[in-house]
């Protein structure tokens, strides 16, 4: 190859190169731009967040737990503020920080697609209820505020997400919560479980681990500095005062108690038949749907026809169809009017 073909080749290589690199709408520095622009506008919608969850809990914003909720450097946290208060998005008063009306409009419409996103995956996906959180925090800044409707729309415009905390409709307008700690309830007491924080990550894991969800009703057996116990689907569960503090109740009268004299089909022997009276809330999404699919539904006749080997699962008759249920899905539905049956005679 002469020097002259070389030279061009050369020549023709930069040129691609810086042609790569400053492209504006494909080149590196043009990605550059758009990730740091992304990232930025994360940030500031991440902390618009934070700051109306302080103000909706009552609570005056710290600037080193926005730091560490940010991830972020104390030089970078200052700077951010600075940047809210020019764009009119937050405000001082006496040295304390709050949301503008439109930082405020900002902040509701993140949080309507948080949660709209976590009712999506609680409802249509099979992801796991530690899971709905993070995957809405990773798509909420990616999803246009017209696109969170339409999901809406398609979902029938829900009013709370799968952890019971309200959903903001369209115009930002969001529905108070009007509950008790379940710290804060005697022994005795039957309630309702209307929210469940989720965050920290850990206790809201443990949580689910014991099958606790809104919707659920629960007894308190015993109350003390350091545990409470209550009965919930038939089971006894004992947690920690620290932890009651991450679920929010309300109290029921009599009329208001659905499962009052219900029994549980996981605990319906063989050769007996039930009612189907009603389908756990804590049963959602594909789960919920296999069960419908077989024909589950309230005032639906199930027959426990028998049990596997080692207990689980165990075959019912619903229908004339005989269909296998865990353990884990026949403790979600609710049952009444037991009475003893020989179908196979």
């Amino acid at each position: 190859m002469n020097e002259s073909m070389q030279a061009l080749i050369i020549g023709l290589s930069a040129l691609v190169a810086m042609f790569l690199l400053i492209w504006p709408k494909g080149g590196i520095l043009g990605l550059f731009k758009r990730i740091t622009r992304d990232k930025k506008r994360e940030l500031i919608e991440d902390s618009l967040k934070y700051i109306y969850n302080c103000e909706y809990n009552k609570n005056c914003l710290c600037v080193d737990e926005l730091k560490n909720n940010l991830s972020i450097s104390s030089d970078k946290v200052k700077n951010l503020l600075h940047s809210l208060e020019e764009t009119d998005l937050i405000k001082t008063e006496n040295s304390k920080y709050s949301l503008t009306s439109e930082g405020r409009s900002y902040a509701l419409r993140i949080i309507r697609i948080h949660r709209l996103l976590e009712r999506h995956f609680a409802d249509q996906t099979s992801y796991k209820d530690t899971e709905w959180h993070d995957k809405a925090e990773n798509a909420e800044h990616s999803v246009s505020f017209e696109e969170a409707n339409r999901l809406a729309a398609k979902m029938g415009n829900p009013i709370f997400d799968p952890h019971g905390d309200p959903i903001p409709n369209e115009k930002g307008q969001i529905p108070l919560i009007e509950g008790k700690s379940l710290k804060d309830i005697s022994a005795g007491i039957i309630v309702k479980i209307i929210h469940i924080e989720d965050e920290p990550t850990n206790i809201y894991s443990q949580l689910v681990a014991l099958g606790i969800s809104p919707g659920m009703q629960i007894t308190i057996t015993e109350k003390s500095d350091k545990r409470i116990k209550f009965i919930a689907n038939n089971d006894e569960c004992v947690i920690a005062p620290a932890f009651a503090e991450n679920i929010t109740v309300a109290e029921l009268n009599e009329t208001e108690q659905d499962y009052t004299g219900f029994s549980l089909l996981a605990d319906l022997k063989p050769g007996y038949l039930a009612t189907v009276r009603s389908i756990s809330k804590a049963c959602r999404g594909q789960q919920r749907r296999r069960l419908l699919d077989f024909g589950i539904v309230p005032g639906t006749k199930i027959y426990s026809d028998l049990e596997s080997l080692g207990g689980d699962p165990a075959a019912y008759i619903v229908r004339g169809t005989k269909v296998a249920l865990r353990k884990k899905q026949a403790r979600e539905i609710y049952i009444s009017d037991i009475e003893k049956e020989d179908l196979n005679g």
